[in-house]
């Protein structure tokens, strides 16, 4: 079983190094850390008095870690689902913030649940999320990772500058989407062909 600091390690890996593309609402990012979230934590790293992208640019590996472990696992509890869910979970909050425990929430309720779906781990949460994993322990995580493949390719339905994200230049699967198979079972990822078809109204 991979530790959490090992997670956030391969996260920091998946998120990549330095990037400022206007069609990303996250603004200037590095190591998958936004100058949004530098600015929420106060992370001046010139001294200047002010967080710009040239803080981001000087954020370290070790640093981003730090915030992931701190703001997107401990903080919002992901630690207390069942342990199978974590990664995958961990990984989506990183990436979408609540909208990664919104999901998980709608997934509940799919399985009947009754629940609230504001985006946070609380008793609540935890306990079905627990009793979701005792009712189906081999299909809970590919369940999710479907639900979080299809949340992206709802994202690039409505946003056309988010497309990019889900599909390449060559029609391949983009990052949101191998990322989101990356935590379900083989079996279950979309063929190249499905994929296309998925994607191909977007021209």
């Amino acid at each position: 079983m991979q530790s959490v600091t090992q997670i956030a390690d391969q996260i920091v890996a998946r998120e990549g190094g330095y990037v400022n593309d206007p069609d990303d609402p996250g603004g200037a990012t590095n190591f998958g850390v936004t100058i949004h979230t530098m600015r929420r934590l106060g992370m001046d790293l010139t001294g200047d008095g002010k967080v710009t992208p040239a803080d981001v640019k000087r954020l370290t590996r070790a640093q981003a870690r730090d915030i992931f472990l701190r703001h997107y696992y401990h903080k919002p509890r992901i630690g207390d689902l069942p342990e199978p869910l974590q990664a995958s979970v961990f990984d989506m909050y990183v990436n979408a913030g609540g909208n990664a425990v919104r999901l998980l929430q709608k997934l509940f309720a799919k399985m009947g649940f009754e629940l609230s779906q504001d985006g946070a781990i609380g008793p609540q949460t935890i306990g079905i999320a627990h009793a979701a994993m005792r009712l189906a322990p081999d299909h809970l995580v590919d369940a999710y990772g479907i639900e979080r493949r299809n949340y992206y390719y709802r994202l690039a339905d409505r946003r056309r500058a988010s497309r990019k994200y889900a599909r390449r230049r060559s029609g391949g699967k983009g990052g949101w989407i191998i990322r989101a198979e990356e935590f379900m079972s083989a079996k279950y990822h979309l063929t190249e062909a499905q994929h296309r078809e998925r994607t191909r109204a977007w021209g």
